[in-house]
């Protein structure tokens, strides 16, 4: 996308970003403090746009935002080795691996829950209300 300036509306609108988020990226320090106008209005250029860009892409990958300021550093120094984002992608993959595996436990332990009451009746005799009343079963 080719702009030369644009507000912070035209930001937002552009990369289907909330104009909120995008005033927290810059005080993330993630996206670089834009240049203001004789109005006080925030004028953004290209490189802000091109590097939005890639902060939704990584974050609809579901990276945290250090792992972000990490991979925009190297990204800031395009002649670096790039081993150390292999290894935070390596981490990442691992992170999701894990959450992926909590998650299917979860499941079951729903589904567990749900089989315990198969007929409508009163709540008093809900087996769900009733299992969610007794302490935590440690796993």
């Amino acid at each position: 996308v080719e702009v030369s300036q644009m507000k912070i509306g035209e930001l937002a609108k552009a990369t289907d970003t909330q104009v909120e988020t995008i005033r927290f990226y810059e005080q993330e320090g993630l996206l670089a403090k834009p240049a203001r106008t004789d109005g006080n209005f925030r004028i953004y250029e290209n490189q802000h746009l091109e590097r939005l860009i890639f902060i939704r892409h990584c974050r609809s990958l579901d990276m945290a935002l250090n792992e972000i300021r990490q991979l925009l550093r190297f990204k800031d120094l395009p002649n670096e080795n790039c081993g150390s984002v292999n290894n935070l992608l390596d981490a990442h993959i691992q992170t999701v691996t894990n959450r992926i595996k909590d998650l299917r436990q979860l499941e079951k332990q729903l589904k567990g829950l749900r089989e315990l009451c198969q007929a409508n009746q009163d709540s008093a005799h809900c087996g769900i209300l009733n299992e969610l009343s007794q302490p935590m079963k440690s796993l």
